[in-house]
C-alpha cells in the first residue's frame, strides 16, 4: 500500500570498477551514465510517476552505502537495473548487482525489489533463485515497471496479468505467462534519457576518445536506435527484447531495430552542449551506421546547428557507405568502432561475421583518410582459433595501426548463442558472475576446438602489450596526437593485469 507523497520508483545502477577493470577502473576506464537507468526513469516519468537514479558505479557508492541512499528515498518500487556500458556487459556487473540486491534487502525496509537488464532477462529464473530480490522482468522492463507500480498501489497486489514478470506466490516461482510488445513509439513515450536525475559531473570518457587533448568530462552516452539486425553467435545485445519482439508476431529469426527520430537525437545533443557543456559524446547503440536516412539525417542536423562534438559510435566495415564517409566527419563523429574480430574468414564465418579481407582495409582506410579515427576490435578465442589463426589477427591488427585497438577473449555471454552451445556442450564457464569481465582477475573466456582457455587468455595479454608498444603505432600516434598523448598510452601499457589462470 502507498504513502502520501511517497516516490514511486528508485532505479539503482550498480558497479564496482576495480573488480571490473582492475588498476584500469580507477584513471583509464570510461565512467558511463547508466543508459538504460536514464530511458527507463524517461518512460516512467511519462507514464505519470516519480523517480529518482541513484548512480552507484558513478559515485562509488559501496552497496551499504547504496542501500542507505534509498532507504532515505522510500520508495514504492525499487530497481537494480543490470546492463553493461558496452554491448555484451550486462552479465559482468551481476556481481556488484547481487550484493547491491542483497544490501537493499539486509536494509528490512520491506521496499520490494525488481532486477531487470540484458543478463537478467537471459537467465530470470536463475536470477530469481540464487539473488535477493522479489521480482525479475524477462523483458525491456518498460511496461513490467509501470504495471508493478500500479500493482503495489493496492493493499492486495495481483501480479499475474504484469508483463514479463518473474515473481513468487507462496514461496512458488511463478511467471505471468504475459508478454509486452516492445516500445515503438520511441519520440512520444520514452524521449531520450532523464538527464537531469543523473550526477552528469562524474562521467568521463574512454581515454583513447580524447587522444590529442586528454580533457575527458564532461562527457555523455545515448542510444539513437536499440537493437541490431546481425546475429552474431558472440552477442547478446539482443537477448531483452526477444520476448517483446514475439509480442509484435516477429519471427525468432528476426532481430527488432528501431529508432528515435534524427530530430528527437540531435535536439538532445544541443541540450547536452548548452545545459552541461558536454563534447565528448558516444553513441551506444550496438550498429549506429546502419540505415542511410537516420544516420545522415542526424549528421545533417548536428551541421546545420553548428554543434562542435567529438562522438564515437558503433559501425560495420560492410555498411558504411562512402557517400556518408565525410559528412560523418564533418559532424563530429571522429571515432568510429570497428568489429574487426579475427583474421581468418573461416574463424569470422563460423560466428556469422562475414566479410573479406580486401572490405576491412579498404573501408577503414577510407574512413582514415576522411579524418575519422578508428578504434579496431579483435577477438581472440572464437571456437576456430588456433596459435596461427590467433597470431594472424595479430599480425592483421599490427598491420591496420588503427588509432586504437581493443582485444577481447571469446566470451559465452548469457543471451548469445555461444552461451547456448557452451552450456549444451558442457564447456567451462566462469564461476561468478565477475568471470565474464574481460578484465578481472577471474576471467574465464571460452576454450576452442584447439585451445584451453588460459592460453587464450596469455595471448591476448601479450597481443596488447606487442600492439601499443609497437614502434609502428606509437610513430603514428606521434605524429597524429603528439607527445603527451604517446606518454600517456606508455603509462596505460605499463599496468599488468593480474589473472588466474589454471
Amino acid at each position: 500500500m502507498s504513502k502520501p507523497n511517497q516516490i514511486d520508483l528508485v532505479l539503482v545502477n550498480p558497479g564496482n570498477r576495480t573488480q571490473t577493470y582492475q588498476a584500469l577502473g580507477k584513471e583509464l576506464s570510461a565512467i558511463e551514465p547508466p543508459v538504460w537507468a536514464g530511458l527507463m526513469a524517461s518512460f516512467v516519468r511519462r507514464k505519470g510517476f516519480s523517480v529518482a537514479i541513484v548512480d552507484a558505479a558513478a559515485e562509488q557508492l559501496t552497496p551499504e552505502e547504496t542501500a542507505a541512499r534509498v532507504t532515505d528515498l522510500d520508495p514504492r518500487l525499487t530497481a537494480v537495473v543490470v546492463y553493461g556500458h558496452q554491448p555484451s556487459a550486462s552479465t559482468q556487473n551481476m556481481t556488484a548487482a547481487g550484493r547491491c540486491a542483497a544490501a537493499l534487502k539486509e536494509a528490512a525496509t520491506g521496499t520490494p525489489l525488481l532486477m531487470v537488464g540484458g543478463h537478467v532477462a537471459s537467465l530470470p529464473e536463475r536470477t530469481m533463485d540464487e539473488e535477493k530480490t522479489d521480482f525479475v522482468s524477462n523483458g525491456e522492463g518498460l511496461f513490467t515497471m509501470t504495471a508493478l507500480l500500479e500493482a503495489l498501489k493496492s493493499a492486495a497486489p495481483n501480479f499475474s496479468n504484469i508483463p514479463d514478470l518473474w515473481y513468487r506466490d507462496d514461496g512458488r516461482l511463478r511467471h505471468s505467462g504475459v508478454a509486452a510488445p516492445l516500445l515503438r513509439e520511441l519520440d512520444s513515450k520514452m524521449p531520450g534519457i532523464a538527464w537531469d536525475l543523473l550526477p552528469m559531473q562524474l562521467y568521463r570518457a574512454h581515454n583513447w576518445h580524447c587522444f590529442g587533448h586528454l580533457q575527458r568530462q564532461p562527457y555523455a552516452a545515448m542510444y539513437t536506435t536499440l537493437g541490431c539486425p546481425y546475429h552474431c553467435a558472440f552477442c547478446c545485445i539482443q537477448a531483452p527484447f526477444k520476448s517483446g519482439e514475439k509480442a509484435l508476431g516477429m519471427k525468432d529469426s528476426v532481430n527488432s531495430y528501431r529508432a528515435w527520430s534524427p530530430k528527437r537525437i540531435v535536439d538532445d545533443l544541443e541540450r547536452l552542449v548548452t545545459q552541461y557543456g558536454v563534447r565528448n559524446v558516444k553513441f551506444a547503440d550496438e550498429m549506429f551506421v546502419l540505415t542511410p536516412r537516420h544516420v545522415e539525417g542526424i549528421c545533417d542536423g548536428i551541421i546545420e546547428r553548428g554543434l562542435d562534438l567529438n562522438i564515437w559510435a558503433y559501425a560495420r566495415v560492410d555498411t558504411v557507405r562512402d557517400t556518408m564517409i565525410e559528412k560523418l566527419q564533418r559532424a563530429g563523429i571522429l571515432w568510429l568502432a570497428f568489429g574487426v574480430e579475427a583474421a581468418s574468414e573461416r574463424v569470422r564465418d563460423d560466428v556469422q561475421k562475414g566479410f573479406g579481407q580486401e572490405k576491412i582495409f579498404k573501408t577503414i582506410n577510407r574512413c582514415r583518410e576522411a579524418g575519422i579515427n578508428v578504434i579496431a576490435n579483435f577477438i581472440f578465442g572464437l571456437p576456430e582459433d588456433d596459435h596461427q589463426t590467433m597470431q594472424e589477427t595479430l599480425a592483421m591488427a599490427l598491420e591496420l595501426n588503427a588509432e586504437f585497438a581493443n582485444f577481447y577473449c571469446a566470451m559465452a555471454y548469457p543471451g548469445s548463442q555461444l552461451y547456448t552451445v557452451a552450456v549444451k556442450e558442457g564447456w567451462p564457464l566462469p564461476r561468478q558472475w565477475s568471470g565474464y569481465s574481460q578484465h578481472a582477475v577471474d576471467t574465464l573466456p571460452l576454450p576452442t576446438k584447439h585451445l584451453p582457455a588460459s592460453e587464450i587468455i596469455r595471448f591476448r595479454d601479450r597481443a596488447f602489450q606487442v600492439y601499443f608498444n609497437s614502434p609502428a603505432y606509437l610513430d603514428m600516434i606521434l605524429k597524429k596526437f603528439g607527445p603527451d598523448t604517446v606518454a600517456h598510452i606508455r603509462e596505460m601499457a605499463s599496468h599488468k593485469l593480474e589473472r588466474r589462470l589454471a
